[in-house]
């Protein structure tokens, strides 16, 4: 069983995804490391992708679907994959469950749960490593990334109100129908995010760790 992590911006995923990976044994598909895996490997597809992210456009489904199933056709048939961030839209959702399904695969998802006023709180406190890119907290009080020791800054969109709203905006609008899809197909386990990381791990870990074995 492949898995996918849902949550709102700031709740958690990224650091949560990376703790299931590393227990469990899944392979992590990130969209924005995988498209930068794909354009330094100057295949056909990732050329197509620079050039539509040098001319500032957004890649389309049907090329981030593309990405995935390379993706995909990598992984050996009893190697579980995590998805953080995707399926984001219905029409990723319904190509996503589709390439699984025809690799013989399914997904669960597992949603970390947050208020709207939580993340806005957590977005505009977190730093940001400009050398590995991890996300580090507003209660970490270090100045050092501590995973590589590198600087720490906030991010521009973490920083901007009106950008974080649009960013929370899309998610209630084009990725809640995705969650309420993975519900409706009893698909989907819920945990509460406003906790702190060792409790949502703890949570995460009790809840499902069935979908591991």
């Amino acid at each position: 069983m492949d898995i996918i992590l849902f949550g709102m911006q700031g709740s958690g995923k990224g650091t949560q995804g990376k703790i299931l990976a590393q227990k469990f044994n899944l392979t992590s598909f990130d969209m924005g490391g995988a498209l930068r895996a794909m354009i330094a490997s100057g295949s056909d597809l990732g050329n197509k992708i620079k050039t539509i992210v040098e001319s500032g456009e957004l890649v389309s489904d049907d090329i981030i679907l593309e990405v995935i199933a390379d993706f995909v056709h990598k992984q050996s048939a009893d190697q579980r994959i995590l998805f953080d961030g995707i399926p984001r839209t219905m029409h990723q959702m319904t190509g996503l469950l589709e390439l699984l399904q025809v690799n013989g695969r399914d997904a669960f998802g597992l949603l970390i749960k947050i208020t709207e006023e939580e993340a806005v709180n957590r977005l505009t406190k977190r730093r940001i490593c400009v050398d590995c890119k991890t996300i580090h907290p507003g209660f970490y009080e270090g100045d050092a990334c501590k995973e590589c020791g590198g600087h720490l800054e906030s991010r521009k969109d973490d920083t901007d109100l009106g950008s974080i709203q649009k960013r929370i905006d899309a998610f209630k609008t084009e990725t809640t129908p995705v969650i309420q899809a993975f519900e409706a197909r009893d698909h989907l386990i819920t945990i509460d995010g406003q906790q702190d990381i060792e409790a949502v791990t703890k949570d995460l870990i009790d809840e499902a760790s069935h979908l591991f074995k």
